[in-house]
């Protein structure tokens, strides 16, 4: 039965394609004489995701247009290749052990930021030579060199960064690890500090409404982190990294192979904090002391000749911090109201397994099936505030992918399943517990289009039922439109929903003396109702050459209007409300972005963006507070090239302008605009050996009293919650990497 099913769609196939079709057979360099062709092989098209696997013969056959100018062949054991396709004649082309090589031909540089022209999806894909650009330390430092993302401090004692896209913070986002859902919940505050920079290939960024197969929660958009795998990783991987803040971190991978479909990877991480600074004299900590040990074991299974791949990760963290004015000792400070401290205490272990299978003889169709469960529990006290948190959350997905008739219709199908339960304490003037337990069931179906020329779109949507949000349909859409070569335009619309986690989101108010008022309106979470948005945009792609150097230039506009939203309001000094919308909250965000390469292995890329964000609060319709409606971002590398005798310098410079910002009072007070320039310079020795130094903030621009009420921390006008700019200054660093392949 299998062998008719197979042969039908291969019939199918044929009669679409049979005049746009390229073929080729994929042969072993080791027997050229007996034209032993290899079974198994993956062919695609690079930047597409039109691809089949070789027959016993060593045959393929894929779709084919003029667009189409590199080939992609890859089989375990063997060199990856890609191959340049100048016309549609047949090819054979024999692949390399990958044991026998010598060495290395580099022919082309692959770009550190990729943006597709055959993407339905407005994606952006960062690979780890971005992420080197920067000291990138962790997951929430990572995107200082991509104006998509605002990556800002969300207070002025924990050190903890934000990020933000399209006007909108983290909890907006889908941020997931793999595609399964990572940051959030209890990990919205801290969550992205746990991913250290050295753990990841690369960063998709999807801007609008993402895809359905993923979940109902994306509002803004989605951040995707694919890990680095055992198999294609070094063997030993050295990062050690020390900053005038006095932060010190190691970080380490080891990688084995098992044997020829196992792979095996420990990765360690280890950071250090012990040196007080007070550098605005203010009598708090700049940055929190602090500690972490972060352990992950990942395991890949690979049997390309029957179709499977396979991963399995465990992963914990242990993360402390201590906060608060510098004489503070918590064995003799705690629990009084003499010197003002905090501390908090993280521990999480989550686990993972993905499991893929591609039929062999039917290449576009595969089964693939996600389970992850993690437990987060933080217990923390800002002055006599306390705050703990345990978050045990399972989720389990299944999606299956096939055609319809031929590869140009494309579907996926499947159902989700999550579980979370939230056991909170709050005391502020007294005790509370807050415990819920959230279930979900949903189920999708996403039909794609691809003509194989200038036109394709992507139509999906999500049943769900959920026991607090109840029932309800996820739509999204998304449309690629090339009205000319190198000129992509896309638009998308598409809802989402959310439970919005107050307190977990947003922990800077404990460190205040504001007091906290949930206006209870019959909800089912906290006495709140769920958030619901829609969000849509356009964006369009030119690619270009100038004086026969490459660029692009894009302009994007994405709006996200809530019909609901929970409004954290904190224009009264005294006190924050959290309180269902009545009235409007909209979200407009514009972006132009230019990258153009100046002369050979020197890139620029600037961009300008504005932010349109209001909501109607109580006291009426205001802009989002420290939020810069205009920004500017300029990014410059270069790299020196390599000789026969030498390796490499590279050399980053990033600058940003930040607006004024709107501070959160009664009388509309806005802030300073300023400027941030940060730079680093690398050192490759060897292609086993580098060094890099750098520094953030070389402008040396501070936020003066950052801290209000810093001389009465346990006053009525204390808040550290009112940050807009860097409190440190420069930040100077450097460190080494080393690996062995």
């Amino acid at each position: 039965m299998k062998k008719y099913i197979s042969s039908f769609f291969m019939l199918l196939s044929l009669l679409s394609f049979s005049q746009n079709t390229y073929k080729g057979m994929i042969m072993d360099k080791n027997n050229p004489k007996d034209n032993l062709g290899v079974y198994g092989a993956n062919v695609y098209w690079l930047n597409t995701s039109i691809g089949t696997t070789t027959n016993e013969k060593g045959w393929f056959e894929l779709p084919y247009k003029k667009e189409y100018k590199k080939l992609v062949v890859s089989f375990v054991g063997y060199k990856t290749d890609t191959i340049t396709i100048k016309n549609n004649k047949p090819i054979h082309y024999f692949l390399t052990e990958e044991n026998t090589l010598d060495e290395v031909s580099i022919n082309a540089k692959k770009e550190a930021t990729q943006k597709s022209y055959l993407q339905t999806q407005n994606v952006a894909t960062i690979n780890s030579e971005e992420l080197l650009k920067a000291a990138c330390c962790n997951l929430s430092e990572s995107f200082e060199t991509n104006p998509s993302i605002d990556v800002n401090f969300s207070d002025a004692i924990t050190g903890t960064k934000q990020i933000q896209m399209l006007g909108l913070t983290s909890p907006y986002l889908l941020i997931t690890q793999e595609n399964i859902p990572s940051i959030r919940g209890a990990a919205q505050a801290f969550g992205l500090t746990f991913t250290p920079g050295t753990w990841v290939e690369s960063i998709q960024i999807t801007k609008g409404a993402g895809s359905v197969v993923n979940g109902f929660e994306s509002i803004s958009g989605q951040i995707n982190t694919e890990l680095v795998k055992p198999f294609s990783d070094n063997k030993l991987f050295v990062n050690t990294y020390a900053s005038r803040m006095g932060r010190l971190e190691l970080n380490t991978h080891f990688n084995q192979k098992i044997n020829e479909k196992w792979h095996t990877g420990i990765y360690l991480h280890g950071n250090y904090r012990g040196s007080k600074f007070d550098v605005n004299n203010d009598g708090f900590l700049d940055n929190p002391l602090a500690d972490q040990i972060n352990v992950m074991n990942r395991w890949q299974y690979t049997n390309a000749e029957k179709g499977w791949v396979s991963f399995f990760n465990v992963h914990f963290v242990n993360d402390n911090k201590q906060l608060g004015q510098l004489e503070f000792n918590p064995d003799i400070h705690k629990g009084s109201n003499t010197i003002w401290g905090s501390e908090i205490k993280t521990r999480r272990f989550e686990t993972s397994a993905k499991v893929g299978y591609v039929f062999p003889e039917l290449p576009f169709q595969s089964i693939g099936v996600q389970l992850s469960y993690s437990n987060h529990k933080q217990d923390s006290y800002f002055g006599l505030r306390n705050y703990n948190i345990e978050h045990q959350s399972v989720y389990g997905s299944a999606i299956f992918n096939s055609i319809i008739g031929d590869t140009r219709n494309k579907f996926k199908t499947g159902i989700n399943v999550s579980y979370d339960s939230y056991d909170e304490l709050v005391k502020v003037t007294q005790e509370e517990n807050y415990n819920r337990n959230e279930k979900s069931v949903g189920a999708f179906f996403e039909y794609s289009y691809d003509n194989l020329d200038n036109f394709s779109f992507t139509a999906g949507a999500r049943v769900d039922t959920h026991n607090l949000l109840g029932t309800f349909v996820t739509p999204r859409f998304h449309l690629r439109y090339a009205p000319w070569e190198k000129g992509v335009l896309r638009a998308s619309v598409g809802s989402g929903r959310r439970s919005a986690n107050i307190f977990a989101e947003n922990q800077q108010f404990f460190a205040s003396s504001r007091q906290l008022n949930i206006q209870n309106s019959g909800g089912k979470i906290y006495g709140l109702n769920p958030e619901k948005a829609w969000n849509f945009g356009v964006s369009f792609l030119q690619g270009y050459k100038l004086f026969e150097k490459k660029g692009d230039i894009t302009v994007d506009f994405y709006q996200t209007n809530f019909t609901n939203q929970v409004v954290v309001d904190w224009e009264n000094p005294q006190e924050i409300s959290f309180y269902n919308l009545d009235g409007k909250s909209v979200a407009k965000s514009f972006q132009i972005e230019i990258n153009q390469k100046i002369v050979k292995r020197l890139n620029t890329r600037f961009a300008y963006k504005f932010y349109d964000v209001y909501t109607d609060y109580k006291s009426g319709r205001k802009q989002k507070p420290l939020q810069a409606q205009h920004r500017f971002f300029a990014n410059i590398s270069y790299e020196t090239p390599i000789t026969l005798n030498s390796f490499p310098w590279k050399f980053d410079l990033t600058y940003n302008w930040i607006g004024e910002q709107r501070l959160p009072n009664l009388n509309s007070v806005y802030s300073k605009s300023y400027n941030l320039l940060n730079a680093q310079i690398t050192k490759v020795f060897s292609n086993k050996f580098e060094v890099y130094a750098g520094s953030e903030n070389l402008t040396n621009y501070k936020q003066k009293n950052p801290i209000l009420g810093s001389d009465n921390p346990f006053g009525s006008n204390f808040d550290t919650s009112i940050v807009y700019a860097p409190i440190f200054g420069a930040n100077f660093y450097a460190g080494l990497r080393f690996k062995i392949k």
